[in-house]
């Protein structure tokens, strides 16, 4: 099957190459759709369900992260997980609002949140936070017809073999009944109240109501449940927590800020780090692995993240979703807010901390993708590079570091 999903990918760039720019030509589209027929149909596709999907269907070139020969790139829209600040991605006027709505919704979803703590060892108010954060708890209506996005993406986006295989998936999804009305998604293809891919929605999609189908659309039970399962599918630990907020000591040493950095919780607590709003660490939950994140450098709130981090961040990579996700549900079930402020420390614009990546790079302290964005490694290798050259050690990236830099 990924031998012909190549071929294909091969066909949809040959067939963008011959074509002059802004006249990708529909004849073009509707050629490159029949090549997908055959890998439909091994996915159990009729050819009456393909062609009521692609019949007439246009290539929606307005969307990013596409490769067409001779137009400018279009960049994706700036996640706001990724070009906000902490400060600005986690409001406590967000907070208050959803988790007002998450209590309101853990009565009213009590049973079926307690049979899916049961079944899957998540908690409720865990996939009750990923369904506030991904679709504003179905408040917000996903803009894009799937079928259309997937069929762009595979064609002539930037992945056009990952997409190929999820435009695949969503056929399927239509021979197996979902309305082709309920298939809307972001520009990125997932669907559903928790935004699952269609692939995803094969592997963990749970028919949790009990009515004969997973419906990741409509039942709150269903979306939730296949949340929670793709949540256990990815490695979470049953019983524990996400993260521990900790208040860092002074002499804390940003660069251990790694996840290849762990040791048992209660050894963090014997370096100094702190415990937030006094709460009192089992001995059971002290001998947990855990590792440092310090998501402003040395500025802002400190966490020590065990394996239940890494699993949510599995479900959507960036730091500040899972410190979204996290503190959401726990403010659901009745916690305080972070215990540190966040700072009013700016963010670089991605140029800028690609050109930083780019250096530290150059000079062998990162060795991660040069893509903009300030993450774990980035942050650490910034450390580095102000250890060695006698700067403050904040991990954090600055106008005046980046300066620096380039003297």
């Amino acid at each position: 099957m990924r031998a012909r999903f190549a071929i294909f990918a091969g066909i949809a760039v040959a067939i963008a190459v011959l074509m002059p720019a802004g006249a990708l030509a529909d004849a073009a589209f509707q050629q490159w759709l029949q090549t997908q027929w055959p890998a439909a149909q091994q996915l159990g596709v009729s050819r009456a369900t393909f062609d009521n999907a692609t019949r007439g269907l246009e290539p929606d070139l307005s969307l990013p992260d596409l490769a067409i020969p001779g137009r400018p790139e279009k960049a994706p829209p700036g996640q706001a997980e990724f070009v906000q600040t902490p400060g600005q991605y986690l409001r406590e006027a967000t907070f208050d609002r959803l988790a007002t709505r998450g209590r309101q919704l853990a009565a009213q979803y009590r049973e079926p949140l307690a049979r899916i703590e049961k079944e899957f060892g998540v908690p409720g108010n865990v996939v009750l936070a990923i369904w506030a954060r991904e679709t504003d708890y179905g408040g917000y209506q996903l803009p894009l017809d799937a079928i259309r996005t997937l069929a762009t993406q595979a064609y002539v986006g930037k992945r056009a073999a990952f997409f190929q295989n999820e435009f695949l998936h969503a056929l399927k999804m239509l021979q197996d009944g979902v309305p082709r009305a309920d298939m809307r998604s972001s520009w990125g293809g997932a669907l559903g109240l928790t935004q699952f891919l269609p692939s995803e929605f094969y592997k963990y999609g749970v028919d949790f109501d009990g009515d004969g189908r997973a419906d990741i659309f409509h039942s709150v039970p269903d979306a939730l449940a296949s949340a929670a399962k793709q949540l256990a599918g990815k490695g979470w630990q049953k019983g524990e927590r996400w993260a521990y907020e900790v208040r860092a000591p002074q002499n804390a040493d940003c660069t251990l800020g790694v996840p290849d950095v762990t040791m048992p919780t209660g050894e963090w607590l014997k370096r100094g780090f702190v415990p937030a709003n006094s709460r009192t660490l089992s001995a059971a939950e002290q001998a947990i692995p855990a590792s440092l994140l310090q998501p402003e450098g040395s500025y802002g709130p400190s966490f020590l993240t065990p394996k239940n981090y890494y699993v949510i961040k599995d479900y959507n990579f960036s730091d500040l979703y899972v410190l979204f996700v996290g503190h959401l549900s726990d403010r659901i079930a009745g916690a305080k807010a972070f215990e540190t402020p966040w700072s009013q420390n700016a963010q670089l614009k991605t140029k800028d901390v690609e050109t930083m990546q780019q250096r530290l790079t150059s000079l062998g302290i990162y060795k991660d993708k040069i893509d903009g964005k300030a993450g774990m490694l980035t942050r650490a290798a910034l450390g580095q590079y102000q250890k060695s050259n006698g700067l403050k050690v904040d991990c954090w990236p600055t106008a005046a570091v980046l300066e620096h830099m380039r003297r």
